[in-house]
Parts: structure tokens; C-alpha cells; sequence
């Protein structure tokens, strides 16, 4: 049996599910890989499209129906929120009629813009990695940096008005819960299980590994720069990449309080 498996291009995705990727064997499944960036993921998992899925957290209480977490594979902890970012200092700012470029409807960094901004109601949809030039090129008049551009605006000559990061961990003391594996209810409990220790072992062999950024890793990513790369795995592959814990339940469990108060099914597959 075929078990359809998308994931994002970026780093840090790539150098999870590398050894997967690599061994794609799971006893009588074999996983079939596809890539794509966060919004397509989103859309896939509304539509049921794979059968193991990155999703944004804040999309998975649309989906929850059909889905449930996994506890490994997470981009989720402290320090790795979303950026707001603009060409012009923040003083000269009216943050109401700002238009913001932003990567998805359904993504946690709408979510988290949201949060902290519910007076910013001019957003642009648009591919994660083309926000920056949106902003640089004045079609839009601040973008919602995410992955690697986090990395590289400052010396684009870009200015950050918030961490929305920061603000959500200010507000709550709890990790950012940005993206997690979910996987679909139908399948059988022991495969699910299965699947989380398979994802759990590629990253405890990614990081034996001597150097980070394979061929595979960099034929993915959009920002070829190995420092940058290197930088974004070890900003969001961390302790709660391989088990999201009791914390990282607990910033998932909080976003629910405000998305989906009144959901009753469980959440995760233990």
C-alpha cells in the first residue's frame, strides 16, 4: 500500500524526513513523497489529499475532523514566530492601513498577524518566498517573513515592525506552535504509531550526520546559502521536533482556545 506523504521544500522539513525520504519503506507501505509550499499543504489536507500531511497548526482545528497529530516532526518552541516586516521605520507606520503580504489564509503567521494585529484587515496571499520582494519592490507595504527570509532581510535593508513570535510567548509563556505532521483518522492505530517513530528516527539520523546540509536539502530550499540553511534547522529542528511534550501540547491546546473551543475529538494519536 502507497501512503501519499507531503511535506514543505524547506530546510527544515527536508532534513526531518531526509532518511524517510531515503527509506520510504514501512513494512508492507511505502511512503510516496511530494513537495509543496505550506498554503498547497494546507489545501491538500482540507481536501484530503495525502495521507500524511504538514499542516499549519493553525489550520489543523478546520481539519481535525479528518486528522490527528503526530508528535514528531513539529516546527514548534520559542524564538521561531514569524516576522513583520516593511521598507520604512515602524514611527511612520498606520498599522490599519497597512497592506500586508502574507504565505496563506490558513497559515499559523496569519494566524499569529491576527493576534497581534486584528486592526490590519489589507492582506495579499502569496508564496512564502516571494513576500520579501513584494515588500522591497512596494506592492505591498509590510510582508509576513517565514522559513529563511527571517534570516536574510535585514541586510536586504528591510525593517521589523513586530515578533509575532515574541508577542504570542509574551501573551501566553508557552511555545509557538507553528507546523505539525497530521495524519489521517482512517488509517489504522498501529501504522499511525509506526509512522511517528519512523519520522522520530530520521531525525535522530539526520543529525549523526557530520554535515547538515546535504545534496538533498540544498536542492530544495529555496535560499541557497548553506549559513542560511544551516541556521534555519537549528532554529526549528529542536527538542520538540522529536517529541512535541506537555509544553508543546500545551501551546497547541491554547491556539485551540481560540480557534475551536467547543472541539471534543482527541487531538493527538496517544
Amino acid at each position: 500500500m502507497t501512503l501519499r506523504i507531503a511535506i514543505s521544500p524547506c530546510p527544515n522539513d527536508t532534513f526531518i524526513f531526509e532518511h524517510l525520504y531515503l527509506h520510504p519503506q514501512l513494512g508492507e507501505h511505502t511512503l510516496n513523497f511530494e513537495f509543496e509550499d505550506i498554503e498547497t499543504l494546507n489545501f491538500k489536507a482540507q481536501h484530503q489529499e495525502a495521507d500524511i500531511v504538514k499542516i499549519s497548526y493553525a489550520q489543523y482545528f478546520d481539519i481535525a475532523d479528518h486528522y490527528q497529530l503526530l508528535e514528531s516532526g513539529s516546527a514548534l518552541g520559542f524564538g521561531v514566530g514569524p516576522l513583520l516586516v516593511t521598507r520604512i521605520p515602524e514611527a511612520n507606520i498606520p498599522l490599519q492601513d497597512l497592506k500586508v503580504a502574507i504565505p496563506g489564509i490558513h497559515t499559523t503567521a496569519h494566524f499569529l498577524l491576527r493576534f497581534a494585529f486584528p486592526e490590519i484587515m489589507h492582506k495579499m496571499a502569496m508564496p512564502f518566498h516571494q513576500i520579501e520582494d513584494a515588500v522591497l519592490n512596494g506592492s505591498c507595504d509590510a510582508g509576513l517573513l517565514i522559513h529563511e527570509n527571517r534570516f536574510t532581510y535585514a541586510q536586504k535593508g528591510l525593517h521589523l515592525i513586530k515578533d509575532l513570535g515574541q508577542y504570542w510567548e509574551e501573551k501566553t509563556h508557552l511555545p509557538i506552535p507553528l507546523g505539525g505532521i497530521a495524519i489521517k483518522r482512517s488509517l489504522p492505530d498501529e501504522l499511525k504509531i509506526q509512522v511517528e517513530s519512523a519520522i522520530r528516527n530520521s531525525i535522530e539520523k539526520a543529525h549523526l550526520r557530520s554535515e547538515p546540509i546535504t545534496p538533498f536539502i540544498a536542492s530544495h530550499a529555496q535560499e541557497m546559502d548553506h549559513e542560511v540553511m544551516k541556521q534555519h534547522i537549528q532554529l526549528y529542528v529542536n527538542d520538540y521536533s522529536l517529541q512535541i511534550g506537555e509544553k508543546g501540547k500545551a501551546g497547541i491546546l491554547a491556539m485551540q482556545k481560540i480557534l475551536a473551543p467547543h472541539f471534543k475529538q482527541s487531538i493527538f494519536i496517544h
